[in-house]
């Protein structure tokens, strides 16, 4: 039986969607689709590696319903998040003569969600797009809350657009085909939801990080549905991360610049990983958490076989540099959200985004 969490945006007027978590929810899906006349016509994008696994799934669901598709791919990978890929689905969209009575579905990881929801904000200046998630990472983060875009070679996601959802579809038996490297990946973003906001799902998931990584279905469920309830309460107070939305962030301010200067060679999951651990020793440095905390932040990431320093190949004096081109920074200073103890993030005078001096970056990234 599916669990349905409704993300209400009041801002501007008030839009409604729901993520749904259940299992084998293609053919649900396709019946909710032709029942909803949301559209006359869809545009499946995918991936090469997820198309190859869901292809007669997807395909039979929506034939079974009648419904009019397009399937459009492009290769797997962080390095196909462009604004070339983007006018690559655009420009098939076009040949296929698909208008604004279009809207896509997005099947795949973060890649594919990302780049399929900036072109559903602004193929003919905006259509829906429903999110269909396949792997861990964006069933808990990057499906939910609107955040579209794409890389450029000057940092990640500096190119996008806010654009919620028509509904999300999380079908835990996706999850069956990653692998355990893929699945690491997410839970980089699980262990993220337990220090910024719930020390319970923490807890949960030092005690049952075996069941997880053995497909446990109430495991898996347990860390995603709670993950999802928490980032969909925080896109709700605050979708376009005016404030609150930025303790999301823990870990990715440094993270996303590993990953960048990697050539994106380090994953999602590894850079946010070896990010949270140098951000809450940043925030140690200012006395914002103690070390102990730190240490179980450590220790529960290298439990999760994640790394918690940054790889040797990484050059250090280019990290500040690219991190000051992050969205995030602000009047020049780098910023970052930091936790003040598992399960709550610091506030300076009720803002979340806290500007850190360089010489103390430095000193912390140096060190380790």
């Amino acid at each position: 039986m599916s669990d349905i969490i409704s993300i209400e945006i009041k801002s501007p007027g008030i839009y409604k969607y729901d993520i749904e978590i259940g299992s084998d929810l293609f053919v649900k899906m396709s019946e909710e689709l032709k029942n909803s006349n949301l559209a006359y016509r869809y545009s499946v994008v995918s991936d090469s590696n997820v198309s190859k696994i869901y292809y007669e799934k997807i395909t039979s669901a929506l034939d079974i319903f009648n419904i009019d598709y397009k399937l459009i791919t492009f290769p797997a990978g962080e390095i196909s998040k462009t604004r070339k890929t983007k006018e690559f689905i655009e420009d098939k969209m076009m040949e296929s003569k698909m208008g604004r009575d279009t809207a896509i579905i997005a099947l795949g990881g973060g890649v594919v969600g990302d780049i399929a929801g900036y072109v559903a904000a602004t193929y003919n200046r905006g259509i829906k797009y429903i999110q269909y998630p396949t792997s861990l990472v964006a069933c808990v983060d990057s499906s939910i809350g609107g955040k579209t875009g794409v890389d450029t070679v000057h940092g990640k996601n500096l190119v996008g657009s806010f654009h919620q959802p028509y509904k999300v579809y999380i079908d835990i038996n996706t999850l069956k085909t990653l692998g355990r490297d893929e699945l690491k990946q997410g839970m980089a973003e699980v262990i993220k939801y337990g220090v910024i906001y719930d020390h319970e799902l923490f807890t949960f998931v030092v005690d049952n990080l075996h069941k997880i990584y053995e497909y446990d279905f109430d495991a898996l469920k347990k860390i995603i549905k709670r993950s999802c309830e928490i980032k969909a309460y925080i896109v709700e107070n605050d979708e376009k991360e005016s404030n609150l939305r930025k303790i999301l962030n823990f870990g990715h301010t440094l993270g996303h610049a590993i990953e960048q200067l990697s050539d994106y060679k380090i994953t999602h999951g590894e850079a946010i990983s070896a990010g949270m651990v140098l951000e809450a020793k940043i925030a140690n440095k200012l006395n914002l958490i103690n070390s102990h905390d730190v240490r179980k932040i450590e220790n529960i990431l290298e439990m999760a076989s994640l790394p918690v320093t940054i790889d040797n190949a990484i050059d250090r004096t280019r990290l500040i540099e690219i991190m000051k081109l992050d969205k995030k920074a602000r009047c020049g200073m780098i910023e970052f959200a930091l936790p003040s103890e598992i399960g709550t993030m610091h506030s300076s005078n009720g803002e979340y985004g806290i500007r850190v001096d360089e010489n103390i970056i430095n000193s912390i990234i140096n060190a380790y």
